[in-house]
């Protein structure tokens, strides 16, 4: 367990496939995962059995709690994780409306930033972000992120292109 003062972040467990699964086939949110089908409660429950090391699935889930209450509220992602190169790929999401801009998504960045630069050894971290999710390019660029590109009109959605921005972040410098 990685903690914070407002949250603490810690790996997935069994308890959490009901909240999981919430969140995954909340619609709302497919547009930053690129889901396009709803998740069943196998998937969930396969994906939580069947995490393993980091080092050789590439993918590492930690689960956002409020300090407080132990109340989950989100999900943290590393994916993509290349060791030889030491980079990883960075997904968060706070998974209701009503615990968003509270500063639950900054803290747990933070310690996941730390998590990776300290215990995994890793050198950049990166994401690549909607050009319309105004909440998303505020909580990298507040965490360090550099924006270092653009892919134009990357994403189709109701029939609109949307650009995609990509951020990286060197933790050591």
């Amino acid at each position: 367990m990685l903690k914070g003062i407002k949250v603490y972040i810690r790996t997935v467990e069994p308890s959490d496939a009901t909240k999981l699964l919430l969140w995954e086939n909340n619609v709302t949110n497919w547009r930053v995962s690129d889901t396009e089908v709803p998740f069943s409660m196998y998937d969930i429950k396969n994906y939580i059995e069947n995490q393993h090391n980091i080092r050789s699935t590439g993918q590492l889930r930690f689960i956002i709690c409020k300090t407080e209450s132990d109340e989950p509220v989100g999900a943290i992602d590393l994916y993509d994780a290349n060791f030889k190169h030491g980079r990883a790929g960075v997904g968060i999401l706070i998974g209701e409306i009503d615990d968003r801009s509270n500063g639950y998504a900054t803290e747990s960045l933070n310690l996941l930033k730390e998590y990776a630069e300290i215990v995994l050894g890793l050198h950049a971290l990166y994401c690549s972000i909607h050009a319309d999710n105004e909440s998303s390019i505020r909580l990298f660029e507040k965490c360090e992120f550099e924006k270092i590109g653009i892919r134009k009109e990357w994403y189709l959605e109701k029939g609109k292109r949307i650009d995609e921005i990509l951020y990286q972040l060197c933790l050591k410098k």
